[in-house]
């Protein structure tokens, strides 16, 4: 079984940017890495699992909430070094575009708060740049496609 910390090799993650009109749904981590950071809902993809299966559970674990996937908004590499400039954590993460089908927002298993963030006050929550542009690139993707299928 891979390890998480000190990886032998690349962990694959996945992420919701969960779009309602101009909020973003940010939970607070509860877990390393990024400990008590805020961040997107994701998680790792399990052994057998579809990249969009993996989504839909961990949003669900993290948030109580079901969403209805889209397009991915980005693919990159998340790349943490400790002191001595080992390679703590290393994933690569797939982000798609999600909007709300059903459930109750509620923080659970690796996230110790959920809340919904307006896009004028993003930079209240401290998020990391990548996550920032990540965002910011889900809302004008999302925007583009408000007058298409994806709802």
């Amino acid at each position: 079984m891979a390890t998480r910390e000190y990886p032998e090799h690349p962990l694959v993650g996945v992420g919701g940017v969960i779009v309602e009109g101009d909020k973003i749904l940010l939970v607070r981590r509860g877990r390393e890495p990024l400990l008590g950071e805020w961040s997107l809902p994701g998680g790792l993809v399990e052994v057998g699992e579809e990249l969009t299966e993996a989504l839909r559970r961990e949003i669900l674990e993290e948030t109580g909430l079901v969403v209805h996937e889209g397009p991915i908004v980005e693919v990159l590499s998340r790349i943490l070094r400790d002191e001595q400039g080992r390679v703590r954590f290393h994933y690569v993460l797939i982000d798609y575009l999600c909007r709300v089908q059903g459930g109750q927002l509620e923080a659970a298993t690796d996230a110790t708060e959920a809340c919904w963030a307006e896009q004028s006050r993003l930079h209240e929550y401290g998020l990391r740049p990548e996550t920032l542009r990540v965002i910011e690139k889900a809302f004008s993707l999302g925007r583009s496609l408000e007058s298409r299928a994806f709802s």
